[in-house]
């Protein structure tokens, strides 16, 4: 379409879209989602006092926190590919949604803070797999398969593992939560490597 002076318009550049596409994209992000999964991992492992309503708070705002930082992620997918971003739409809300579950007191049992982070992090480690297959435009596809993988393996372990102490699953937790932690770092870092090797080389 073309403007009454003949010039094609622009397309704004403040376009909501398009500034979560760049934000969830870039290395910046990514690092900072390993360090909300890593953090909260230390956190619980080196907790002095470990009880139940203090793991459910740490684990209910990281969930919380990884469903922010999933949406903003979602947008850098490519929305026509096998529905890669509409995968990391549903792992975000699926996120929001096991965070307000384990936050509330009800709930705060082991047997069901259990179910509510595996049955998560199997899901959304099958979906991460997913998009990682499905997303071709992705320059570490592998690694991120390989997260997808590890969050599943993490769900099938929380789910089968039997514990029957608060100190126990905030060992499992804990555990898994830095597992997960420096897998993102190191997927981060990649993607830090790969930006850097596509942008042009100023002229000299």
């Amino acid at each position: 379409m073309m403007t009454a002076s003949g010039a094609a318009p622009q397309r704004r550049q403040n376009d909501p879209e398009d500034v979560l596409k760049q934000l969830g994209g870039s290395w910046h992000w990514a690092l900072g989602f390993a360090l909300a999964t890593l953090i909260p991992g230390i956190l619980v492992l080196v907790w002095p006092d470990e009880t139940l309503h203090i793991l459910a708070v740490i684990i209910g705002l990281q969930l919380l926190v990884a469903g922010g930082f999933r949406f903003v992620t979602a947008f850098s997918h490519s929305g026509d590919v096998g529905g890669s971003r509409l995968a990391g739409i549903l792992i975000a809300m699926l996120a929001f949604l096991a965070g307000v579950l384990v936050l509330r007191h009800p709930m705060q049992t082991i047997g069901a803070l259990s179910l509510i982070v595996g049955v998560f992090w199997l899901l959304t480690g099958v979906l991460t797999a997913y998009v990682a297959i499905a997303d071709r435009a992705l320059v570490h596809r592998g690694l991120l398969f390989g997260l997808g993988a590890l969050g599943a393996v993490a769900g099938i372990v929380v789910l089968c593992f039997p514990v029957d102490s608060a100190v126990a699953l905030t060992r499992l937790l804990g555990l898994w939560l830095v597992l997960l932690g420096v897998f993102e770092v190191v997927l981060a870092l990649a993607l830090r490597s790969a930006t850097r090797q596509i942008m042009p080389t100023p002229p000299g």
